[in-house]
């Protein structure tokens, strides 16, 4: 018990000094110096087997006992080049997180490209940390493929890829060879939207059914659809008489004068005893509800103050901002 003990902990100062945590920028070539290659249980109890046969041979001088210890032994030779060759030169590149809310999982994908002449058969990937998180792949000759990892997340925030492991033991099992890939990807966790929140602060003059920065007292004439312009002021009339070979695009109204006061969702104006996370995941709803409701809202995290506006880029925004207060990250 106290060797198992000691194993582990020597283990554990050794594994960050033999390969410390380096991000692995952009796409990673599985060069000669990545892969590490050792025999597996069975590669061990077959070294024993061919100890005992070539004993047996020398002692009983047997022809046939040499010739069938030395066959064997090419064989695990072969097998140790083949299952390295297996590993050697994959490419490996991560591909873009979607967001999430805290509390859902992220879907990491990674991509194994072979740009050789040989299929790469049964390489397991291994997620440092995570019980029962193996993922088999074969990659086909000039080919790639994905293999999507779920990692729970816990906190809003940026989270880190974890590391992987990727092993391969093709074709006998004689021999392990294996890589460590810190793939350069990370998820941005959204504060989780607080259910059963409190309706949205009330906004003098607005009727529920925003749709701009300006009321829609004076028709201004039309100008070009912009992101965040609401549907219902599409210029239907002018798009339809617009060629698209032409050119032609989208086009919305545009209305002067009678301005409504913009909602502003203010933390400040929070009441201050709740806890700050509670805080921030009903400013999450509340810009969730806005945004489906048309209205055009402003946002202020202390000295951080987005202005009014509406549509998935400035949602996008808004929820980057409240996932990051506070949290000294950048955006």
């Amino acid at each position: 018990m106290a060797l198992s003990s000691l194993t582990r902990r020597l283990g554990a100062r050794i594994r960050p000094r033999m390969w410390p945590r380096v991000l692995d920028q952009g796409e990673l070539l599985l060069g000669q110096r990545r892969i590490y290659i050792l025999p597996t249980g069975p590669g061990l109890g077959f070294g024993a087997l061919l100890l005992v046969l070539l004993i047996g041979s020398v002692n009983y001088n047997l022809g046939l006992g040499y010739a069938l210890t030395f066959l064997a032994l090419s064989c695990a030779l072969v097998d140790m080049v083949l299952t390295w060759r297996n590993l050697a030169y994959l490419r490996l590149a991560p591909v873009r997180v979607a967001d999430v809310f805290a509390g859902q999982e992220a879907l990491f994908q990674l991509e194994l490209r072979n740009t050789g002449a040989r299929t790469r058969y049964a390489i397991l990937v291994d997620v440092a940390g995570v019980a029962d998180a193996r993922h088999a792949v074969d990659v086909p000759a000039g080919a790639s493929a994905s293999v999507r990892l779920a990692l729970a997340s816990q906190r809003r925030g940026w989270l880190d890829a974890p590391r992987l492991t990727l092993a391969t033991r093709f074709p006998l099992g004689l021999f392990r060879a294996w890589s460590y890939w810190y793939p350069d990807a990370r998820a941005l966790v959204y504060p989780f939207p607080e259910e059963g929140a409190p309706p949205l602060p009330a906004a003098s003059n607005s009727d529920g059914e925003g749709a701009g920065h300006a009321g829609a007292d004076d028709f201004a004439g039309v100008r070009p659809y912009q992101a965040g312009d609401p549907l219902r002021r599409l210029a239907w009339r002018q798009i339809a008489r617009l060629d698209p070979a032409d050119g032609g695009q989208l086009a919305t109204k545009h209305f002067e004068g009678g301005a409504r006061e913009e909602l502003v969702l203010d933390l400040a104006a929070l009441d201050p005893r709740l806890d700050l996370e509670l805080r921030l995941s009903r400013l999450t709803r509340w810009v969730l509800e806005a945004e489906s409701r048309a209205l055009p809202y402003a946002v202020r995290l202390g000295a951080d103050h987005l202005e009014a506006a509406g549509g998935d880029a400035h949602q996008a925004a808004c929820l980057r901002a409240l996932a990051l207060y506070g949290r000294g990250e950048t955006r």
